[in-house]
């Protein structure tokens, strides 16, 4: 018989029940989950299969196609992180060779060139300084200039907090007859989205920001217009467990087995779109606007500057310049240790130079405001 590795002693004695920190999390992600959330998430599972399941299922996509303000059939939760709902929309969209044009004004926006360049698109870039956004006559000139398949902006840039004003552009890209794909990871219910009046072919997001629930269960929708290229494809979709065609035969009627989906997280999924309903889609984003204005005055009050034009703030997200002479990590970390808040730092060419500050979900909170404000008074 094969002998089995052993923990010793001294390992065993330092093991103890899970015991994890209480954080207010108010960096980009993930943020605190509403206790109804994390009460669903401690739920009995069921088979994934399972009618009561199915029926489950269908319930998140109905409340998906809400706070997306959609119509669109094949709308559903991708069992994985937001990163892999931008991949799913990448890899069901595009071929080999396909001209996909990418909206480039920060991290994210890089991030889509990496995973269209992996999938064979013949990448093109437009791009801004880290912080700004395109206006509707850029984006007309760079789609004249390139045709593309595909144009992909991102919405909520999570590295600025920048938002990227997104009316016109679906008319815009009709008229050339290019796909809209854009990323919502950071404005899903936080900030006012209308997928369907605004031409976007293809979606995503996450859920743990704007949602509040953890993360694992990443929203994702395609529009009829784009679906007929996925069925048009001259070549299987390259990613197997992303493949649409055979997840929208488990969401759909057909309830064929593709994988074991992630029960619990979807019992969370549903709770927090449940929320969302329950207090309104456009409460629910007033809330957020009134919230960070908040946020933003405190800021401002104490000397601080704010990165992103007031105009095209992110209500869920809000990069705060860090004063000259600070070390922002020293602080982010003073805040986390003596505090227990966690607020995040700067990504690409912003590392150093910001902090950035969620407030999204069930933290999008007065008192959230107010303990932050209040700790990093004392820290600076």
């Amino acid at each position: 018989m094969t002998q089995t590795l052993s923990i010793n002693n001294s390992q065993l004695l330092k093991l103890t029940p899970l015991e994890v920190p209480s954080r207010l999390l108010l960096g980009p992600g993930p943020s605190n989950a509403h206790p109804a959330v994390l009460q669903a998430m401690n739920t009995s599972p069921v088979g994934h299969l399972d009618p009561a399941f199915l029926a489950l299922m269908d319930e998140i996509q109905s409340l998906l196609r809400y706070v997306w303000q959609t119509e669109n059939p094949l709308t559903i939760a991708v069992s994985g992180t937001g990163s892999a709902a931008m991949e799913a929309t990448i890899a069901n969209i595009t071929e080999p060779g396909d001209v996909v044009l990418i909206g480039v004004a920060g991290y994210f926006g890089n991030r889509l060139v990496d995973m269209a360049g992996r999938y064979g698109a013949d990448v093109r870039t437009i791009t801004k300084p880290w912080g700004q956004v395109f206006n509707l006559d850029e984006l007309r000139t760079a789609i004249a200039t390139h045709r593309p398949t595909i144009l992909a902006l991102v919405h909520a840039e999570t590295s600025t907090g920048a938002r990227q004003p997104l009316e016109g552009v679906g008319e815009l890209c009709r008229e050339f007859g290019t796909l809209l794909l854009v990323d919502t990871v950071t404005s899903l219910g936080g900030v006012p989205i209308f997928l369907d009046n605004w031409g976007v072919d293809l979606a995503y997001s996450c859920s743990q920001k704007g949602l509040g629930c953890p993360p694992g269960a990443s929203p994702f929708t395609i529009s009829p217009r784009a679906i007929e290229k996925l069925q048009q494809r001259r070549t299987k979709v390259a990613n197997w467990y992303l493949d649409m065609t055979l997840l929208g035969k488990y969401w759909g009627a057909e309830r064929i087995y593709h994988h074991t989906a992630p029960i619990n997280l979807y019992y969370a999924l549903r709770e927090a779109l449940r929320l969302v309903a329950e207090e309104g889609l456009a409460t629910c984003w007033q809330r957020h606007q009134k919230n960070v204005e908040y946020l933003w005055q405190g800021l401002e009050d104490m000397g601080l500057a704010l990165h992103v034009e007031k105009e095209f703030r992110l209500p869920t997200l809000t990069t705060v310049c860090i004063p000259e002479g600070v070390d922002g990590k020293a602080i982010a970390r003073q805040l986390l240790n003596e505090h227990n808040i966690e607020i995040g730092g700067g990504l690409g060419e912003l590392a150093g130079k910001v902090w950035r500050v969620g407030l999204m979900g069930f933290n999008s909170r007065k008192e959230s405001v107010d303990e932050l404000l209040a700790a990093l008074q004392q820290v600076l």
